[in-house]
């Protein structure tokens, strides 16, 4: 977690519990007009998705499933 994120998880913790709540509706506005459907990735995601992809990844779609042997 970014120190950004950290701090600004400390300055809501001082907050009101109503304030809370605001911060936290705001936050969740901003997110989805930043992506409504939750589709873009952050850097440390893309590294996350690259390592997995060169690691042998197998999609699931690419699986026979009533051949499993050919996976052994």
């Amino acid at each position: 977690m970014s120190n950004v994120v950290l701090d600004a998880a400390r300055l809501m913790e001082m907050l009101p519990e109503d304030d809370k709540n605001f911060a936290y509706e705001f936050i969740k506005k901003l997110v989805l007009a930043w992506d409504p459907d939750f589709t873009k990735v952050t850097s440390e995601e893309a590294k996350h998705i690259a390592a997995a992809e060169k690691s042998g990844f197998v999609n699931e779609t690419d699986i026979d499933w009533d051949n499993l042997a050919a996976f052994e």
